[in-house]
């Protein structure tokens, strides 16, 4: 399974496509939405882990563009922010539904939450 991870924090984008890998999935990391839309155009992954909040464009925004043109990718946002719950009630009233893990999450967690519907 592809995963692209976009997260503005290299440590921890770093950290998940780490543990990511030791769990037996091909990721790789990104800073931010529009990087993520860049290259989920070119591997076209079967995950997008993504933070929400992010700067130059949110998790959510290039989760809605992902779905776009690669419908039958998995979106799975993490969050540690109390904003995020407004971003995705916007999203959820424009049709978008997504998966939403809190940050932090360790790292038996995280693999576990992927492979439940893989």
């Amino acid at each position: 399974m592809r995963i692209i991870v976009a997260d503005d924090e290299p440590l921890i984008a770093t950290t998940l496509v780490e543990i990511l890998g030791i769990g037996g999935f091909d990721a790789e990391a990104v800073s931010d939405g529009v990087a993520a839309i860049e290259r989920a155009r070119t591997i076209r992954p079967d995950i997008l882990l993504s933070d929400v909040q992010m700067p130059n464009m949110n998790g959510i925004e290039a989760a809605k563009k992902i779905r776009g043109f690669l419908p039958n990718c998995r979106i799975v946002l993490l969050s540690g922010h109390v904003e995020t719950g407004e971003l995705l009630e916007r999203a959820r009233a424009e049709g978008h539904k997504f998966e939403v893990l809190t940050k932090p999450i360790g790292p038996q967690d995280l693999l576990s939450a992927l492979r439940e519907k893989t």
